[in-house]
């Protein structure tokens, strides 16, 4: 057999298993389709025909009307109308699927009998009225439409076991139907209805399950809120491919549902309940020829529904491999099953509780336990929340979100409680649908008699031997130095319930302020032990963690012990924030200095970091222009502040949106002034040759000369700004379009008159045109090379509060006359000082 004769025959065997007849987009009254013909999409993505499985075993072969993808290799159905009435193949009959004059699609046994195998159900049932088609889209979606474009059926509303780009997943408010569920396939060759679903839970509306019957086999958490988020990002096995899933919630007065779209050029992905009960994501490879499993939720044991028992939860950020704990302040109910690997039987308090008694641990970074009640949607606040679970014996723990609603027009609050076991939770970390979690456990000053004579006998010994080690240390240096008079002079008071002392500093006339000093223990017991709970935020100087002294909630920051400029910044930063008060910038409380620890205590600001907010899709909706306006003002009154009216000239030389933090009201206050620095009354700048702090907000003169003032700040101020109306990091290339930076970005649309176009797509609806101009401006303004061009931080408070002032055109910003060699070398000396010097990253504090 020679080549040519093998390719015909070839040839011969692929026309033989093509498709016949129509490859059009639609079907129309009088025209029917058969086994043989297909309806394919305009764009060719999809086909609408018959399909025999190709795993099915039964003889003679079932067909199925259906849809799969038309343009890859792999057959794979999507969609399938008669998953119920399969029909069976034979040479008597031949199933024929028609659009009939009243608008619904009708598949027939096609032997004459008329026996109606499947068929649509429409409102419109007046034949005459108009000429219906049925459409198949480019995305999957069969629609049957009137003449005048309107859609009377669609097949995104019946579902069967995949979740498509832009199909819902609904829940009726008015009916009781169970809401919208995908149903797996009953095996690899029978897409009949199978065991396992996935829907949202028709009980709470707020999550999503998979069921296995009526056996729940994995829970999401419960919806925080959010609108539309980027929920997922995917890198492809041997490709470039990124594919970003964005998901949205819809909440009105009819329904919620859940729906999602795909990153511009991303590959076929798909959503899918298998046979075998797990829920995948799946992307086609076209390296592999093959369907890529970018995330299956139910992989993982600990994970599953209830896995790791009463009161456990799933460790999802243990690595490498994820494990179930204990809640903090309890323990497995049996250790050796425990130790074993079989935790059903869950965990129980180390200590009972006593009546209505105990304190609530706040947990971070938690999935909510299921078996939730909804309290209080439209009008509690979190004392309220509090108090409602705090009141009520049988409830263990609460949660407590302000989520923004379109059904509500506004914020409406969220108030879960739980009363009896909790049960599948797990640590997720801080990603989005995480939540703190405040568990009700045995007193933390003292539960019982047992706990206080237990405390007592640890603490006693320890306290008194350090007492009397101070005693004679203190004694004898007051003899040395004759300062008795000045020991008497020394003074403890109470700040708030701590216990703090301070005294003065003599080593400089400047530092004449008394510091708030806080025992080492007592900021243990606050901390939990400094446990991973109550951990908030990290970086380089070490971690941060969330607390209650004296009746407060607080953050702590706890320094590293092993940096090497731990004990310069901590000085720092105690002798500035001491000295500095104003309502934008962050409290300090207490600090701590105990043999090598260095802690400092500040005031917890609820709302995180600016940069946690302004950059998260799921939180940026929190920040209207209103918002956002009264955030960039009271910067600039906190650096008014800290430049002009202080006693001090302070240059702070680290202002960025992830030192910018938000409280309850989302009003801001600057943060970290480890890197700050004192001027003199006269002194105008000053020149270091050790550059600190974060690329992209640094003024030029700083990061190539070292040279620092008030300018530098109005430089990153000018950055802030920018991010701040766009909704853009300062070197985002993705969303700047060519450009390198935010800068470059906004300078070009500015000149090109396009300023108007600049602000966050979450506002710009709602923005007033003329402040974000304004702000742009302004911004433009603080970024100018030169730092003497720059305008003083009193006239861009007085600009932005005024409004009517007219402003000098902005000159080209910073960095257009370097060349680009010199700009990588500029580059490559900040992150070698970076990886020398790292600042403190602080969220939610």
């Amino acid at each position: 057999m020679d080549w040519l004769d093998l390719t015909c025959r070839t040839a011969v065997l692929i026309l033989l298993f093509l498709p016949f007849g129509a490859s059009d987009d639609r079907l129309v009254p009088g025209k029917q389709l058969s086994p043989g013909n297909t309806i394919v999409s305009d764009g060719g993505a999809f086909a609408l025909g018959f399909f025999s499985p190709t795993n099915s075993t039964s003889n003679p072969a079932k067909l199925y009307l259906g849809i799969w993808y038309n343009d890859i290799p792999e057959f794979t159905v999507v969609w399938v109308a008669n998953r119920e009435t399969p029909v069976i193949n034979s040479s008597s009959s031949s199933p024929v699927l028609s659009l009939t004059n009243t608008s619904n699609l009708v598949l027939s046994n096609g032997d004459g009998s008329g026996r109606v195998l499947w068929t649509t159900t429409n409102l419109s049932t007046t034949p005459g009225l108009s000429t219906p088609a049925a459409v198949l889209l480019n995305t999957g979606n069969l629609v049957i439409r009137s003449s005048n474009g309107t859609t009377l059926w669609q097949s995104f509303d019946h579902h069967t076991d995949t979740y498509l780009p832009g199909m819902k997943l609904r829940i009726k408010y008015n009916t009781h139907d169970g809401g919208d569920r995908l149903i797996s396939w009953k095996g690899p060759g029978d897409p009949s209805p199978g065991r396992f679903s996935y829907g949202i839970d028709p009980t709470t509306c707020l999550q999503m399950f998979l069921w296995d019957g009526a056996r729940p086999v994995f829970r999401t958490p419960p919806w925080t809120g959010y609108l539309v988020t980027s929920e997922r990002q995917y890198q492809q096995v041997n490709a470039s491919t990124e594919i970003i899933i964005y998901l949205a919630v819809v909440d009105n007065d009819r329904e919620i549902y859940v729906t999602y779209s795909l990153s511009d050029g991303a590959p076929h992905t798909r959503q899918v309940v298998t046979y075998s009960g797990e829920y995948q994501v799946q992307s086609w490879n076209n390296r592999l020829l093959a369907w890529e499993i970018l995330a299956n939720w139910s992989s993982l044991k600990c994970s599953l529904y209830g896995y790791c028992g009463p009161y456990g939860y799933c460790d999802l950020t243990a690595a490498p491999v994820p494990i179930c704990k204990c809640l903090d302040n309890f323990e497995p109910a049996s250790t050796e099953e425990w130790t074993s690997g079989r935790f059903s039987k869950g965990c129980h308090r180390k200590e009972p509780l006593d009546e209505c008694s105990g304190d609530f641990l706040a947990l971070p970074g938690m999935k909510p336990p299921d078996k939730f009640t909804l309290i209080g949607e439209d009008e509690s606040t979190f004392q309220e929340c509090a108090a409602e679970c705090n009141r009520n014996c049988s409830c263990v723990a609460y949660a407590y979100a302000n989520l923004s609603s379109s059904r509500s027009g506004g914020n409406v609050t969220r108030c879960l409680v739980w009363a009896g076991e909790l049960i599948d939770t797990a640590k997720i970390g801080p990603v989005i649908g995480s939540e703190t979690l405040y568990l009700r456990i045995a007193g933390l000053d003292v539960a019982d008699g047992k706990r206080t004579e237990s405390n007592a006998g640890r603490i006693a010994l320890p306290v008194l031997a350090t007492v009397l080690v101070l005693l004679c240390i203190a004694l004898a240096w007051l003899k040395f130095k004759g300062k008795i008079e000045k020991w008497k002079k020394h003074k403890t008071i109470s700040l708030d319930g701590m216990t703090t002392s301070y005294e003065p500093d003599e080593g400089n006339p400047h530092h004449d302020r008394k510091f708030p000093f806080v025992r080492f223990e007592e900021i243990a017991i606050a901390t939990h032990n400094f446990s991973e709970t109550c951990q908030i935020g990290h970086g380089g100087f070490g971690k941060v963690y969330k607390g209650r002294l004296g009746g407060q909630e607080v953050a702590i920051k706890r320094l590293s012990k092993d940096s090497q400029q731990g004990t310069k910044e901590f000085r720092n930063e105690v002798i500035l924030i001491a000295k500095l008060q104003h309502r934008n910038l962050v409290q300090l409380l207490g600090c701590c200095a105990a043999k090598d620890e260095k802690l400092l205590i500040y005031e917890y600001m609820p709302n995180k970091s600016l940069d946690a907010t302004l950059f998260d899709d799921s939180r940026k909706l929190l920040l209207d222009w209103s918002t956002r306006f009264n955030i960039i003002k009271g910067i600039a009154r906190g650096l008014l502040y800290l430049h002009q009216d202080s006693r001090l000239t302070i240059i702070h030389r680290d202002l960025k949106a992830g030192n910018v933090l938000l409280d309850a009201e989302m009003k801001p206050k600057i943060a970290d002034f480890g890197m700050a620095r004192i001027f003199g009354d006269n002194q105008q700048n000053a020149n270091t040759q050790r550059v600190v702090g974060t690329y992209g907000y640094m003024a030029p003169e700083y990061a190539m000369e070292g040279l620092f003032s008030t300018k530098s700040d109005i430089y990153s101020f000018g950055v802030l700004l920018l991010e701040v109306v766009t909704g853009i990091r300062r070197n985002s290339n993705s969303e700047t379009m060519v450009f390198p930076s935010l800068i470059i970005y906004s300078w070009n649309m500015w000149i090109e008159g396009r300023a108007k176009e600049l602000p966050d797509s979450s506002i710009m609806d709602t923005c007033s045109v003329d402040e974000v101009v304004l702000c742009i401006h302004v911004a433009l303004l603080c970024v100018e090379e030169n730092p003497d061009d720059r305008p003083l931080m009193s006239y861009v408070l007085f600009v932005l509060e005024n409004g009517s002032t007219p402003l000098p055109a902005p000159n080209r910003p910073a960095y257009f006359a370097r060349r680009r060699i010199e700009m990588e070398q500029i580059r490559e000396d900040i992150q070698t000082s970076a990886n020398s010097f790292t600042l403190t990253e602080i969220e939610g504090r």
